[in-house]
């Protein structure tokens, strides 16, 4: 289907093409048909002169009322049909272009489609139940997208923990955002929030990197806007947010520098600017925010009274951007309040007056497309609509917004940047590397307690009992060596032997034992600092001296010999966070 068959006509709104289905009450996007679309992408068609319905793909009538609210005149000759109140009596005649059907089964309330998009807080929504699937080509014409240049994964998979980074850029793009100063700056990475969401979807951390982070910025591979490639060079200890628009920088930079701080390689990464923040907020209608406090900001123009508030558009932009009339006065501060704003955001995202409105929906369908900037393996309605389905999966309860623990520069006498605080800050990134939720999930922690009591409770052989042979499945190269050397010399753990490299790469470091040897097995865990997960039970394998031993198979995520392999239960208690489902005022 093209797009000018799809509504993108200047004559035809896509808002005129809700039909009222007399059988079931509800409002239905009646669409014409179109020749089929080549997946070749082509310069768009010129819209058709007034009248030319031809053009659209179809010389039948397109038999619609109007859309709700939304006034339509008259054609001569033709009948328009009244509007009526769900529940009363169905017209004598069906609507032109239903003779002979089935009623429409009525559309689950329940089904949705939830989206989220970066930008200056741009978590969007691209929702919506039946009709607004069949809007996905005109959506398609909207999407703008760059490419990742190798800096992701090569997109986000169902079956696997979802890490999407979000980055909100203060270019001054858009009507009326010259007004805020700094007019012909290319931008910079000025909100960024690592987006991780649980393998099992049962929760989700939005990591929040302040942009004065002293952080070193790595060589950049860059698409330029002729199709060639240019390697734009790294600088270290600078701030976080040159990582994108300063020196042709692009978003797979920015992307590249977050894998450098955290070890987490992003899926995929999103953008926007300031019109997604006022856009979207427009699109469903504003949303409630809390103040502890009055504020007059003049530098953000945000001048509100102590309260609760309903925002949208620019004042929801000068929402996001205060920062020297909260908190301490710094981008800190100002994190917590855009935190706050995602979580009302996030919050009547998924009311159910937005999800069952179709004019919301188009709205939000429309101011959501509009305002991203995604990688090139996201360039599709289609791809944000799979992404939208598994993140619709989460309970906003276990939505956890955090931010990088951080500590002001030891290096400048009154401090403008900060830097990484070495004692939590590590602990966080390896939470999200292991996909550990920040927020107690009662039925996976339960879960997760049962496996470690039942494998690594009981009693443990002495460490010179111990036989295991041990082969590398992934680690870095001469980790085996390194681990057996750490195990006799150190440990006393003399009955091990290096076997080399395993037939196949594991993400996940295990140790195979047989009933028999989960005594050794639990003394080797003991002494690696091995999780119940990694104990795998099963066969021994004979050593070189043909005596039964187990299997220690070092993976991806090994971390050294010496370093323990249990990732963190919980949080640091330093970090500051918050969940999606609670109102929180700033002060």
């Amino acid at each position: 289907m093209d797009a000018q068959g799809r509504g993108r006509a200047d004559d035809i709104d896509p808002a005129d093409q809700w039909v009222l289905n007399p059988n079931t009450g509800e409002y239905e996007m009646r669409l014409p048909a179109s020749a089929p679309r080549s997946g070749v992408p082509g310069p768009r068609k010129p819209p058709p002169s007034d009248g030319d319905l031809s053009a659209l793909g179809t010389t039948q009538p397109l038999g619609r009322t109007e859309a709700p609210g939304r006034p339509r005149p008259e054609t001569p000759g033709r009948a328009v049909p009244s509007r009526r109140r769900r529940g009363a009596p169905a017209p004598e005649e069906p609507l032109p272009g239903r003779r002979g059907r089935r009623p429409a089964k009525k559309a689950a309330k329940g089904k949705k489609v939830l989206l989220w998009t970066g930008g200056v807080m741009a978590f969007v929504l691209v929702a919506g139940a039946g009709a607004a699937y069949f809007y996905i080509e005109h959506l398609n014409g909207n999407i703008a997208s760059v490419s990742d240049d190798g800096a992701s994964t090569g997109g986000f998979e169902k079956d696997k923990a979802i890490n999407i980074l979000l980055i909100g850029t203060d270019k001054r793009t858009g009507a009326g955002n010259e007004k805020y100063g700094d007019a012909g700056s290319a931008g910079h990475a000025d909100t960024t929030i690592l987006l991780h969401v649980s393998k099992d979807r049962s929760n989700a951390t939005a990591l929040s990197i302040p942009r004065d982070l002293i952080v070193d910025i790595p060589d950049c591979p860059t698409t330029q806007e002729d199709g060639s490639q240019k390697v734009i060079p790294g600088t270290p200890q600078t701030r976080f947010n040159t990582s994108l628009g300063q020196d042709e920088r692009t978003p797979s930079c920015t992307m590249r520098t977050v894998t450098e701080l955290t070890g987490v390689k992003p899926d995929n990464f999103m953008v926007a600017d300031f019109n997604a923040v006022k856009t979207l907020t427009s699109a469903v209608g504003g949303v409630e925010v809390c103040l502890g406090k009055d504020i007059d900001d003049p530098d953000s123009h945000l001048k509100l009274p102590k309260g609760n508030h309903t925002i949208e558009g620019e004042q929801a932009l000068a929402f996001v951007r205060t920062r020297h009339a909260v908190g301490f006065g710094g981008d800190l501060s100002r994190i917590g309040l855009q935190q706050q704003f995602l979580s009302a955001l996030m919050r009547k995202l998924k009311d159910n007056d937005t999800l069952t409105s179709p004019s919301k929906m188009l709205d939000l369908a429309e101011a959501g497309t509009k305002a991203l900037t995604v990688d090139s393996q996201l360039s599709s309605i289609g791809k944000l609509k799979d992404l939208g389905l598994e993140l619709g999966k989460l309970n906003t309860k276990n939505l956890t917004f955090a931010t990088t623990p951080v500590i002001d520069n030891p290096a400048e006498k009154v401090p403008t940047t900060v830097v990484l605080n070495e004692s939590s800050a590590p602990q966080v990134f390896d939470m999200i590397k292991n996909d550990v939720s920040f927020t107690a999930v009662k039925e996976k922690k339960k879960k997760e307690a049962a496996a470690v009591a039942a494998r690594l409770k009981g009693t443990k052989s002495a460490a010179s009992e111990v036989r295991v042979r041990i082969m590398n499945g992934g680690a870095v190269a001469g980790s085996a060596q390194e681990t057996l050397s750490w195990l006799q010399n150190e440990e006393g753990v003399t009955k091990s032997e290096n076997a080399g490299n395993a037939p196949a790469e594991l993400a996940k470091t295990t140790l195979e034992y047989a009933p028999d040897q989960a005594d050794q097995a639990r003394r080797l865990a003991d002494i690696m600092g091995l999780p119940g997960s990694a104990l795998k039970p099963g066969e021994s394998v004979e050593n070189a001296q043909g005596v039964p031993a187990m299997t220690l198979t070092l993976g991806k995520d090994f971390k050294g010999a010496g370093t323990s392999q249990t990732a963190p239960a919980k949080a640091p208690a330093d970090v500051d966070k918050s969940t999606a489902d609670k109102v929180e005022c700033a002060e």
